[in-house]
C-alpha cells in the first residue's frame, strides 16, 4: 500500500499541464489521508492473519492482481505521456497495451491494483477502498470514453470503457 505508484512515482513523471484546481487537490488530499489512516489502522490493529498467510491463495492471487494492475497502470501512463512529441499540440488516440481493449487503461490498472490489494488483505476497509476506486475511476473512464467517441470519428468502436470485454 505504501509503495503505491500514483502517489510516489507518477508526480515526478508528469509533464507540465493544466494546473489542478485547489478544491480538487484538497478533496484528493483529504481522501488519501483518511484512506491511508483507515487502511493502516485496519491492517496494524485489527486484521489477524495466520503465520502462513503469504502462502494462502487469496494472498497470492491478490498480490499478483495488485502487481499486474500496477504494471498496467505504469505502462498506460507511459503511453499517455508520450502521445505527443515535443512541440506537438492537439489530441491523439492512445494505442498499445490495454488501450487496445479499453479507453481507460490506466484506470483499469488502478482498479485491478486495489481489488488485488483487497483480496490479499481480506478486510472490509480494503474492499471499501477498491469499490470506491471502481466507482470513481469508472465514472472518469466513462467521461473519457465519451469524449474520445465525440472527438475522433475513427476511434475504435470495439473498445470498452474500463473493463476489457465487459464495460
Amino acid at each position: 500500500f505504501l509503495l503505491h505508484y500514483r502517489a510516489l512515482i507518477f508526480p515526478f513523471l508528469i509533464r507540465q499541464g493544466k494546473p489542478t484546481p485547489f478544491f480538487t487537490f484538497l478533496l484528493a488530499l483529504l481522501f488519501c489521508v483518511y484512506n491511508g489512516y483507515l487502511q493502516g489502522r485496519s491492517l496494524s490493529q485489527y486484521a489477524e492473519y495466520p503465520s502462513d498467510w503469504v502462502k494462502h491463495p487469496c494472498f497470492i492471487i491478490g498480490f499478483m492482481g495488485w502487481l499486474t494492475g500496477m504494471a498496467i497502470n505504469i505502462h498506460s501512463d507511459h503511453i499517455l505521456r508520450n502521445l505527443r512529441k515535443p512541440g506537438e499540440t492537439g489530441y491523439k488516440i492512445p494505442q498499445g497495451g490495454m488501450f487496445e481493449y479499453v479507453s481507460g487503461a490506466n484506470f483499469f490498472g488502478e482498479i485491478l491494483e486495489w481489488f488485488g490489494f483487497a483480496l490479499a488483505c481480506c478486510t472490509a476497509e480494503s474492499l471499501a477502498f477498491a469499490l470506491c476506486t471502481l466507482f470513481i475511476l469508472g465514472s472518469r473512464a466513462k467521461q473519457h470514453h465519451q469524449w474520445y467517441l465525440e472527438k475522433f470519428e475513427d476511434y475504435p468502436k470495439s473498445r470498452k470503457i474500463v473493463i476489457p470485454f465487459v464495460y
